[in-house]
């Protein structure tokens, strides 16, 4: 009797093309939008010590925090490609990680590969660096009664 449960490959694969889609977008940014606001605001309660008063304060620490965030995720992304074989890196960095799109067929193209060889190796890939980045989805047992 098998007690590990069964990964739900559609549900994994598409976890993993999310994050690695978050990545292309973090990638992208070379500088934030969060810029503090123009306009004058007052309050007639004191203001605390703790906590920034102004917009630009405000802004400047959530520009800090979002950059923190923003590094964290790239360099998780970056530790998890890199356990995975030369021609796994290829074509994880070729589909998703780089600016410019391509297409899968461009892709096996490229890498001299045939079609099949080409989606076997993915959905292999895919599913290792969902184990690695701990994002496997499972599919939900049915205890029958």
């Amino acid at each position: 009797m098998n007690n590990l449960p069964e990964i739900d490959r559609k549900a994994t694969r598409d976890a993993v093309e999310a994050v690695l889609e978050r990545y292309r977008m973090y990638s992208l940014q070379v500088s934030l939008d969060r810029l503090p606001s123009i306009t004058a605001s007052y309050s007639l309660t004191p203001a605390s010590s703790n906590l920034p008063s102004s917009s630009t304060e405000r802004a400047a620490i959530a520009n800090v925090e979002y950059e923190i965030k923003r590094e964290k995720f790239i360099d998780w992304i970056v530790f998890a490609v890199n356990q995975l074989s030369e021609i796994e890196r290829s074509i994880v960095y070729m589909r998703y990680l780089q600016k410019n799109e391509l297409f899968d067929y461009q892709i096996y193209i490229d890498l001299n590969m045939s079609e099949r060889n080409y989606y076997r190796i993915k959905s292999r890939l895919l599913e290792k660096l969902a184990f690695v980045l701990k994002i496997e989805a499972y599919k939900e047992e049915v205890h029958s009664q």
